[in-house]
Protein backbone atom coordinates (compact mmCIF):
# COMPACT_ATOMS: atom_id res chain seq x y z
CA UNK A 1 0.00 0.00 0.00
CA UNK A 2 1.33 3.35 -0.95
CA UNK A 3 0.85 6.40 1.09
CA UNK A 4 -0.30 9.44 -0.70
CA UNK A 5 1.43 12.63 0.38
CA UNK A 6 -0.65 15.75 0.20
CA UNK A 7 1.12 18.82 -1.02
CA UNK A 8 -0.22 22.07 0.15
CA UNK A 9 0.20 25.13 -2.03
CA UNK A 10 0.43 28.56 -0.57
CA UNK A 11 0.46 32.04 -2.06
CA UNK A 12 -1.87 34.42 -3.81
CA UNK A 13 -3.91 33.71 -6.87
CA UNK A 14 -3.67 35.86 -9.95
CA UNK A 15 -7.12 37.32 -9.28
CA UNK A 16 -6.13 38.36 -5.76
CA UNK A 17 -3.01 40.13 -7.05
CA UNK A 18 -4.99 41.95 -9.76
CA UNK A 19 -7.55 43.11 -7.18
CA UNK A 20 -4.81 44.50 -4.92
CA UNK A 21 -3.31 46.42 -7.86
CA UNK A 22 -6.74 47.82 -8.79
CA UNK A 23 -7.39 48.94 -5.20
CA UNK A 24 -3.96 50.62 -5.00
CA UNK A 25 -4.66 52.38 -8.30
CA UNK A 26 -7.97 53.73 -7.01
CA UNK A 27 -6.35 54.96 -3.78
CA UNK A 28 -3.56 56.64 -5.75
CA UNK A 29 -6.11 58.39 -7.98
CA UNK A 30 -7.69 59.99 -4.92
CA UNK A 31 -4.45 60.77 -3.09
CA UNK A 32 -2.48 62.24 -6.02
CA UNK A 33 -4.48 65.49 -6.43
CA UNK A 34 -3.91 66.24 -2.76
CA UNK A 35 -0.14 66.29 -3.29
CA UNK A 36 -0.04 67.63 -6.85
CA UNK A 37 -0.35 71.33 -5.89
CA UNK A 38 2.70 71.49 -3.64
CA UNK A 39 4.63 73.93 -5.86
CA UNK A 40 2.11 76.75 -5.47
CA UNK A 41 2.00 76.17 -1.72
CA UNK A 42 5.80 76.35 -1.65
CA UNK A 43 5.73 79.62 -3.62
CA UNK A 44 3.17 81.09 -1.22
CA UNK A 45 5.28 80.04 1.76
CA UNK A 46 8.40 81.55 0.17
CA UNK A 47 6.55 84.80 -0.47
CA UNK A 48 5.28 84.90 3.11
CA UNK A 49 8.77 84.26 4.45
CA UNK A 50 10.29 87.01 2.31
CA UNK A 51 7.62 89.49 3.41
CA UNK A 52 8.31 88.64 7.05
CA UNK A 53 12.03 89.07 6.47
CA UNK A 54 11.50 92.47 4.83
CA UNK A 55 9.21 93.67 7.64
CA UNK A 56 11.65 92.50 10.33
CA UNK A 57 14.67 93.99 8.58
CA UNK A 58 12.87 97.32 8.19
CA UNK A 59 12.02 97.42 11.89
CA UNK A 60 15.53 96.39 12.97
CA UNK A 61 17.22 98.99 10.76
CA UNK A 62 14.81 101.68 11.97
CA UNK A 63 15.56 100.79 15.61
CA UNK A 64 19.30 100.81 14.88
CA UNK A 65 19.02 104.22 13.21
CA UNK A 66 17.16 105.63 16.20
CA UNK A 67 19.77 104.20 18.58
CA UNK A 68 22.78 105.42 16.59
CA UNK A 69 23.73 109.09 16.84
CA UNK A 70 25.42 109.09 13.41
CA UNK A 71 22.17 108.05 11.69
CA UNK A 72 19.72 110.89 11.07
CA UNK A 73 16.16 109.52 10.93
CA UNK A 74 14.86 112.88 9.67
CA UNK A 75 17.22 113.04 6.67
CA UNK A 76 16.48 111.85 3.14
CA UNK A 77 19.80 109.96 3.07
CA UNK A 78 21.86 108.41 5.82
CA UNK A 79 23.56 105.13 6.69
CA UNK A 80 23.60 102.78 9.65
CA UNK A 81 25.67 99.68 10.31
CA UNK A 82 23.77 96.55 11.34
CA UNK A 83 25.71 93.34 12.02
CA UNK A 84 28.73 94.70 10.18
CA UNK A 85 26.75 95.65 7.06
CA UNK A 86 26.31 99.29 6.06
CA UNK A 87 22.65 99.93 5.20
CA UNK A 88 21.48 102.97 3.21
CA UNK A 89 18.67 104.68 5.08
CA UNK A 90 15.92 107.05 3.93
CA UNK A 91 14.10 108.88 6.75
CA UNK A 92 15.26 106.27 9.26
CA UNK A 93 14.15 103.21 7.27
CA UNK A 94 16.08 101.11 4.72
CA UNK A 95 16.26 102.59 1.23
CA UNK A 96 14.50 100.67 -1.54
CA UNK A 97 17.84 99.68 -3.08
CA UNK A 98 20.30 96.80 -3.17
CA UNK A 99 22.33 98.46 -0.40
CA UNK A 100 19.17 99.24 1.55
CA UNK A 101 16.36 96.76 2.13
CA UNK A 102 17.91 93.99 0.03
CA UNK A 103 21.09 94.05 2.12
CA UNK A 104 19.16 94.44 5.38
CA UNK A 105 16.81 91.53 4.73
CA UNK A 106 19.63 89.44 3.21
CA UNK A 107 17.64 88.36 0.17
CA UNK A 108 20.21 86.37 -1.75
CA UNK A 109 18.40 85.51 -4.95
CA UNK A 110 18.03 81.77 -5.26
CA UNK A 111 14.69 81.12 -6.92
CA UNK A 112 13.57 84.75 -6.63
CA UNK A 113 14.39 87.87 -8.63
CA UNK A 114 14.92 91.29 -7.08
CA UNK A 115 14.35 94.56 -8.98
CA UNK A 116 14.79 98.16 -7.83
CA UNK A 117 13.13 101.20 -9.40
CA UNK A 118 12.53 104.65 -7.96
CA UNK A 119 12.83 103.68 -4.30
CA UNK A 120 10.70 100.56 -4.69
CA UNK A 121 12.09 97.06 -4.40
CA UNK A 122 10.10 94.18 -5.90
CA UNK A 123 10.91 90.57 -5.07
CA UNK A 124 9.29 88.15 -7.52
CA UNK A 125 8.79 84.56 -6.37
CA UNK A 126 6.58 83.44 -9.26
CA UNK A 127 4.65 85.11 -12.09
CA UNK A 128 1.98 86.72 -9.89
CA UNK A 129 3.60 86.21 -6.50
CA UNK A 130 5.56 89.27 -5.35
CA UNK A 131 6.64 91.30 -2.33
CA UNK A 132 7.06 95.05 -2.75
CA UNK A 133 8.88 97.51 -0.51
CA UNK A 134 8.35 101.23 -1.12
CA UNK A 135 10.84 103.25 0.90
CA UNK A 136 9.72 105.94 3.31
CA UNK A 137 8.56 109.07 1.48
CA UNK A 138 8.82 111.54 4.36
CA UNK A 139 10.14 111.88 7.89
CA UNK A 140 8.21 109.91 10.52
CA UNK A 141 6.55 107.83 7.79
CA UNK A 142 7.01 104.07 7.62
CA UNK A 143 7.69 102.33 4.31
CA UNK A 144 4.87 100.54 2.52
CA UNK A 145 5.33 96.77 2.39
CA UNK A 146 2.92 94.66 0.37
CA UNK A 147 2.64 92.85 -2.92
CA UNK A 148 0.42 90.20 -4.40
CA UNK A 149 -0.87 87.57 -2.02
CA UNK A 150 -2.42 85.26 -4.60
CA UNK A 151 0.35 82.92 -5.67
CA UNK A 152 -0.61 80.56 -8.50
Amino acid sequence: MQRQIKTQQSGFTLIELVMVIVILGILAAFALPKFADLSSQAEAATRSGIEGSVRSASAIVHAACLATTSCDDQAATSTVTVDGTSIDVVFGYPAGTATGIEAASQIDGGNVTVAHAGGTTTVTVATSCTVTYAQSAAANTAPVIGGTTTCP
